[in-house]
């Protein structure tokens, strides 16, 4: 269908729209026309340019510790003239770690312990540095079951000496109750054992290179936080 404008001073048979100026003009608004949304339609708007993020949180906290020894090995010979100088004791754990969505804590604690030195030594201190892994198997449960590893460094000694030092392992595992959002009630049980050099006590007596093995039980809680996105 052809619309024809005419004016006095385009005669009938000439509109406006004959005119090629005018023709292109009109070509040029249906053009626009066409890319043009309908009302009520909204273009969709571009994908954000920026790669994914999974949540990770910090998680830190304390824990009352029970350390059981289990075996002394040869640090407390059969024949020696003395009581055993390294048994069971208790004390204080810190941690700190990461946390992410996947079930996985990867971090560190520190641990100090008064054993039970059959009065051989003044204050008979197990210390513990550890590297610290624990597996999640409900992750994003309030009751989350989880598995635990260790490996680090141990000292034991009078009145946080060292007179004996060696490397450490440990397995186990625990279970955690999400009490209040970010807040941990939890324990564990860990088989420990430690690789302890020999040395001379200060009565006289060898205490050979030996093994010791202890049963922990531990009375944790933590805190989580999530950590800034950049």
């Amino acid at each position: 269908m052809e619309i024809t404008l005419v004016s006095a001073q385009n005669p009938p048979g000439q509109g406006i729209f004959r005119h090629p100026v005018a023709r292109g003009g009109l070509v040029f608004v249906a053009i626009c026309a066409q890319g043009a949304p309908a009302r009520g339609e909204q273009e969709p708007l571009p994908a954000p340019n920026h790669p994914r993020t999974e949540r990770s949180w910090i998680q830190y906290g304390a824990a009352l510790v029970s350390e059981g020894r289990a075996r002394a090995g040869d640090i407390c010979p059969q024949d020696a003239k003395t009581p055993c100088i390294l048994g069971s004791g208790g004390g204080f754990v810190l941690r700190i770690g990461k946390r992410s969505h996947q079930g996985w804590y990867l971090g560190g604690a520190y641990e100090f312990a008064r054993q039970d030195s059959a009065n051989l030594l003044h204050l008979p201190i197990l210390q513990q540095a550890r590297g610290e892994a624990r597996y999640y198997l409900l992750p994003g449960q309030r009751l989350a079951p989880y598995l635990t590893g260790a490996a680090g460094l141990a000292v034991y000694g009078s009145e946080w000496g060292a007179e004996t030092y060696g490397p450490l392992l440990s397995l186990g595992g625990g279970v955690e109750y999400e009490t209040s959002r970010g807040i941990f009630f939890g324990g564990a049980l860990v088989y420990r054992v430690l690789r302890l050099e020999g040395w001379q006590d200060k009565t006289g007596q060898e205490r050979p290179d030996a093994f010791a093995h202890f049963i922990a039980i531990e009375l944790t809680l933590e805190v989580r936080t999530p950590v800034a996105r950049w």
